[in-house]
């Protein structure tokens, strides 16, 4: 297991040396609003919604003073808009009245505000404030699961696999690299196999090859 983490954290540092978020944001409550969104939503969608609303309620402050119905307007496009107007409402609310507007930087405050959960607070954590922490979304899960980073059948025991396995100043990273392998090389329903550098250490692969 060793061996097969050293190999592919070293084929990612040599063909993906620097991931980062496809979310356009310039500010941490844009990146979270972004990353609320983005919850079974692709990028390419909430990066075409974000400008609207960032210009609209550029903060906690002004966002706090939004109704639901007045931010549902703008996000309506995105998958789950009822759900997510009200995370964002109540968010920005708490965002305001209790951390005064500034994004906190540890997993369990983040996990106060409405809406988010451990693997948005993990994605806020690692992408802003560079800490050690791996956000297991669907891409994650199912990367680490098929190149055998993990035999997990949850998503909190890959989290904690990986967690494990991969040095604390490569963590940030890792969460970029496995989201975009998923997203572009290893997809859901039609992996890349036959394109995929990262063959010779797939459990996946070897997998199917033996049938």
């Amino acid at each position: 297991m060793n061996k097969r983490y050293s190999s592919i954290i070293e084929w990612f540092e040599k063909n993906m040396p620097s991931p980062k978020t496809e979310l356009n944001y310039r500010t941490p409550f844009e990146l979270l609003v972004a990353v609320i969104l983005s919850a079974q939503c692709t990028d390419k969608r909430v990066n075409l919604v974000t400008p609207s609303i960032f210009e609209k309620w550029p903060d906690a402050k002004s966002m706090s003073l939004a109704s639901e119905s007045e931010i549902f307007e703008i996000i309506k496009s995105v998958s789950y808009p009822n759900n997510k107007s009200k995370h964002l409402s109540q968010m920005s609310k708490v965002l305001y009245n209790d951390f005064g507007g500034e994004m906190p930087q540890e997993v369990d405050d983040l996990q106060k505000l409405p809406g988010v959960g451990r693997k948005t607070a993990n994605v806020i954590a690692s992408v802003l404030f560079n800490k050690p922490v791996i956000a297991v979304d669907t891409h994650v899960f199912r990367v680490a699961r098929r190149l055998g980073l993990s035999k997990r059948e949850d998503v909190l025991g890959v989290e904690l696999d990986l967690t494990a396995n991969i040095p604390q100043e490569k963590r940030a990273t890792a969460h970029h690299w496995l989201i975009l392998h998923g997203r572009y090389t290893c997809k859901a329903r039609n992996p890349q196999c036959n394109t995929c550098g990262l063959q010779p250490y797939c459990k996946f692969y070897s997998d199917q090859q033996a049938i």
